[in-house]
């Protein structure tokens, strides 16, 4: 899933060049991180990717080796449950007992082998069962801004088949972003994970689940899954049908409701990498706090998180006194926050693309 516009990280994310498509650590963009991860279990021809419109171009460039039609760009967003709809209709058009996983682009996991290692296994899991797959991630922190899955007893190995190096647990709840005392209750328990948004099924599980839960995302589902053969008629047809389609999340439209939800243990580092200040976390500081992607210089500065994605021009950017603030700067604009606000530049985005004079900048 690669359609999310990212503004969070305005204003070197922008509409047609959002978060998954740019180069905040290393030199390659998340999405391309997220096809490099997958690659040693699934071959390029059956990594598709779902973007919008804007983006699809990028995605393409980025991604030569893809097919052009596994790059499909949805109409109009209508959140996760319409794009699983989606992906479930042209992963059974290629095949009817094909098992399929959905991730995010976006995500940071730095450990790519012990990823692998995990949707290996769940990959093995769903194409057993009537299982619906969630990895969980073990919370490394009280942290407010995830939802939480609570887990029940392990399961147990399957009969005659190959024994799982993860972990297993039957899901017993789904619950929303706890506040701090609660998140504390959550990790100190032992059985809550981290629910990180990625979903591992067979076509024949994930349409049994719409057809129960959401009869008119699943009968959305069987008409795309009739002309997915067909990029140009499939387009016509989500032209048509897609800004109609209930804009819901796959977590309330469907894993809050089904009894055969699985959760395999993510033992690996995950961030989900959402503001700026997630920088912080990833890159060198130095002595005083400060985390730069640029020539920068300071006096008296203290937990900064500075970035330069100037592609011309490029000068040192220098402080004095600046503490726990994020600075960044592009071609045409500057960012300033205070890093406890990082979280509101979304809000910024907004009120720029309400004023006539800098939506070019969105």
């Amino acid at each position: 899933m690669a359609g999310g516009r990212g503004e969070r990280f305005w204003p070197v994310s922008r509409e047609k060049t959002p978060k998954q498509l740019i180069k905040l650590l290393g030199d390659r963009s998340f999405l391309q991180q997220a096809v490099d991860h997958v690659l040693p279990l699934v071959p390029v021809q059956n990594i598709l990717v779902i973007t919008t419109a804007a983006q699809a171009p990028e995605v393409r460039r980025q991604l030569p080796k893809l097919p052009k039609e596994n790059v499909v760009a949805e109409p109009v967003g209508r959140d996760t449950c319409a794009a699983v709809t989606l992906g479930a209709a042209l992963v059974g058009a290629r095949s009817t007992t094909g098992v399929m996983a959905v991730l995010p682009a976006d995500h940071v996991i730095p450990d790519a082998k012990k990823f692998q290692q995990v949707l290996g296994d769940s990959f093995d899991l769903a194409g057993r069962g009537q299982a619906i797959l969630t990895i969980g991630i073990k919370p490394t922190e009280p942290a407010t801004g995830y939802g939480y899955i609570r887990v029940g007893e392990p399961l147990p190995a399957p009969a005659g088949g190959k024994r799982y190096k993860t972990a297993f647990f039957k899901a017993e709840q789904f619950v929303e972003k706890p506040g701090f005392d609660q998140a504390l209750e959550y990790l100190n328990s032992g059985r809550y994970r981290w629910n990180a948004g990625m979903f591992i099924w067979s076509f024949v599980t994930i349409t049994e689940g719409l057809q129960q839960h959401q009869p008119e995302m699943y009968a959305a589902c069987q008409r795309w899954f009739k002309v997915a053969d067909a990029p140009a008629q499939l387009a016509k047809v989500l032209a048509k049908e897609y800004p109609e389609v209930k804009k819901i999340s796959i977590d309330y439209a469907l894993m809050e409701h089904a009894h055969n939800v699985v959760v395999a243990d993510g033992a690996f580092a995950w961030d989900d990498f959402g503001s700026w200040t997630a920088l912080a976390r990833h890159l060198k500081l130095d002595p005083e706090g400060n985390c730069a992607v640029a020539d920068f210089l300071h006096v008296d500065g203290a937990r900064n998180i500075i970035f330069d994605a100037r592609t011309k021009h490029r000068t040192p950017i220098a402080v004095v006194g600046l503490r726990d603030a994020v600075l960044v700067q592009t071609d045409d604009a500057v960012l300033l926050a205070h890093k406890s606000q990082a979280q509101k530049v979304k809000e910024l985005v907004k009120r720029l693309a309400e004023a006539k004079e800098y939506k070019h900048l969105v």
